[in-house]
């Protein structure tokens, strides 16, 4: 019998300034003055759609994300979250995050978002080099990516989260830890650090930049990855590192194998239903025209999880942790034995990928450097 995960709650804004060359997100660029009182009403729909998946839980933790979320107001949200409130019990210590612009009028808006219940903010810096940003298209700049920081902090958020990326076009080793020594020195709780990859149906796809070989790379993975342990930030994850206790509630949720409802265009959503002990998986309408459609439901598409592709479904994102996989978890989220997956597990233990710990299983720095090739272990043809 499957047994319920934690639940969390993940709400797209599909806007944002501008549409950047690598991004393969679900975002739209603004055309004048937001429709937001439209799509806060069409989220509180979508969600009051939703609620029969809730089967008595409070909410884990929720994430506002994009597009740019920081493009509403802060009415807006507060008025968002009053609403979900009013639906959904919270956890007394919720975890309610925020993706925002390091632009200046977002970063205007910063203490207003803290004032309407959110209370961990990620910004979405990239890189503090003004060259770089200008070739990944983001619309601010160093000084304003520093200046934003310093805002988020004056405005009462403990809990930041600075996204960067490396293994940007024409980057060496001295340029990614430049970003990293300058993300360190504001002082966030929190960064995700990961690699720029090339994603079909984006501007890069089209017009491929000049990215490091793979020897750069590796430099610069290396370098970036024994700074950040020097300065104390934690990798629990592929991309993620935290000081102390500092860990993405919402994302673990995610790769532990939790349950999410999604609202907002495009949203997707992962849920147990007890009652035929059944995951199914939701995805939303994807374009905001349709999305604020009257009368049209927000579900575009639902199907359940085959029983047979439950393993590659629970592995797919619980791969990415460094903690320990317990096996009784495997079973309570899938409703498998751990002895069904015998095979894949010795393969990978034969291959170095992974070690069986009597009770849980653990991937190996061999397994997390060849994650797609233990992935494929457990997928099913």
């Amino acid at each position: 019998m499957l047994a319920l995960p934690n639940l969390s709650l993940y709400i797209h804004i599909p806007w944002c300034v501008q549409k950047c060359p690598y991004c393969d997100f679900n975002s739209h660029g603004q055309k004048g003055p937001l429709p937001e009182k439209e799509y806060i009403a069409a989220l509180i729909n979508d969600l009051d759609q939703e609620l029969a998946w809730v089967q008595g839980r409070s909410l884990h933790s929720i994430f506002i994300g994009g597009g740019t979320p920081s493009l509403l107001s802060e009415a807006a949200i507060a008025s968002l979250l009053d609403a979900i409130a009013q639906r959904i019990t919270f956890e007394d210590d919720i975890e309610i995050t925020m993706e925002a612009n390091p632009g200046t009028a977002e970063a205007k808006r910063f203490a207003g978002y803290r004032q309407a219940g959110v209370n961990r903010l990620s910004l979405g810096i990239q890189s503090f080099e003004n060259e770089k940003l200008k070739r990944l298209g983001r619309i601010h700049d160093s000084a304003q990516a520093i200046k934003a920081v310093e805002m988020a902090q004056q405005s009462g958020f403990e809990r930041i989260n600075l996204d960067l990326m490396h293994g940007l076009p024409n980057q060496d080793a001295q340029g990614a830890l430049g970003d990293l020594k300058q993300a360190i020195a504001l002082g966030p709780t929190h960064i995700s650090w990961y690699q720029l990859t090339i994603e079909p149906n984006t501007a890069f796809a089209s017009h491929p930049p000049k990215l490091p070989d793979d020897e750069r790379l590796w430099d610069i993975e290396t370098a970036g990855k024994a700074l950040l342990k020097e300065n104390n930030f934690n990798q629990y994850e592929i991309s993620a590192y935290g000081l102390a206790n500092d860990r993405a509630r919402h994302n673990l949720n995610y790769w532990r194998f939790g349950d999410y409802l999604g609202i907002g265009c495009g949203a997707h959503g992962k849920l147990t239903q007890l009652s035929d002990n059944s995951i199914v998986r939701h995805v939303k309408v994807r374009h905001p025209k349709g999305y604020l459609e009257k009368n049209r439901p927000a579900l575009d598409q639902s199907w359940q999880v085959d029983i047979k592709d439950r393993p590659f479904e629970y592995f797919l994102n619980r791969l990415r942790l460094f903690e320990e996989i317990p096996k009784a978890e495997y079973q309570s989220l899938t409703d498998l034995d751990p002895t069904g997956i015998n095979e894949p597990i010795q393969q990978a233990i034969e291959l170095g990928l992974m070690s069986d710990n009597r009770d849980c299983w653990q991937v190996t720095s061999r397994g997390h450097l060849f994650l797609n090739d233990l992935l494929d272990l457990f997928l099913v043809e």
